[in-house]
């Protein structure tokens, strides 16, 4: 794997709007239920917690498709039937939840402390260019589309399931590929996981080609059953549509917003 550190590709203006996205990201998860664990394993009441947190404001494949709330939902305490302890599910839920409105607060929850951190420092090092070609109104707008299409996307193949989906990651992969067609012989400083986080100065095209292979090759995986947790087709689907949208911008002269 090719983790980037910094690109080597200065901007006009500063990139506020993308400072704001991860403020608003790194906040929102501080206030979440899984800020307070790290590592090991996880006490059921926190569990319970986070299901219920998830139940509320992540995005659900079966919520999406067929436009309606689950009728049931965690309350986020612990629960004893018998000999058996679980969460506690209320039926109906005491929240109302727009389902459309929840692909919006979805994209700003996440998993856990590495999830949050890996998506943040994709979106730092290379949202601030996107944002400075675009503009910042546009990028925006940008930024929020990638994130819908790739979620509806995922959830019109998936159209079924109940496993909530959360993260900035279908965004940030539009952003990726945004990059990638805007910038693609700018100069990226990376380190090499597989050579002992070797560091080294990699053109563009080569180390989001090699994210989105990678994200592919884990999707037709993951389609062959070995399932991950993640949301690889939608990382697919943003970086897809970043890379398409800004297709036609190659070669044009950056615009102010």
């Amino acid at each position: 794997m090719v983790l980037p550190v910094h690109d080597d590709n200065p901007t006009r203006r500063p990139g506020y709007v993308t400072w704001l996205l991860i403020g608003i990201n790194v906040v929102v998860f501080l206030l979440s239920p899984l800020a307070q664990h790290l590592v090991g394993s996880t006490p059921l009441a926190q569990v319970c917690q986070t299901q219920a947190y998830f139940d509320r404001y992540a995005a659900v494949p079966d919520e999406l498709v067929h436009n309606r709330q689950e009728p049931t939902a965690a309350t986020g305490d612990v629960g004893h039937a018998g000999a058996r302890v679980g969460c506690v599910a209320q039926h109906p839920p005491s929240f109302h939840k727009t389902p459309a409105l929840s692909v919006l607060t979805a994209m700003f929850l996440h998993g856990s402390w590495l999830h949050l951190l890996g998506n943040m420092l994709f979106l730092w090092v290379f949202g601030n260019n996107v944002e400075d070609r675009l503009g910042r109104l546009r990028y925006i707008g940008f930024y929020l589309l990638c994130g819908y299409a790739a979620t509806y996307g995922f959830a019109l193949v998936q159209p079924s399931s109940t496993q909530p989906l959360v993260g900035a990651s279908g965004a940030i992969a539009g952003v990726l590929g945004a990059y990638f067609v805007l910038f693609p012989r700018a100069k990226v400083l990376s380190l090499l996981t597989f050579l002992f986080f070797l560091p080294v100065r990699l053109p563009a095209w080569l180390v989001l080609g090699s994210w989105f292979v990678l994200q592919y090759l884990s999707l037709r995986a993951n389609q062959a059953g070995s399932g991950s947790g993640v949301a690889y087709l939608a990382h697919v689907i943003g970086f897809v549509l970043g890379a398409a949208i800004c297709w036609q911008l190659r070669g044009q002269r950056q615009r102010r917003a």
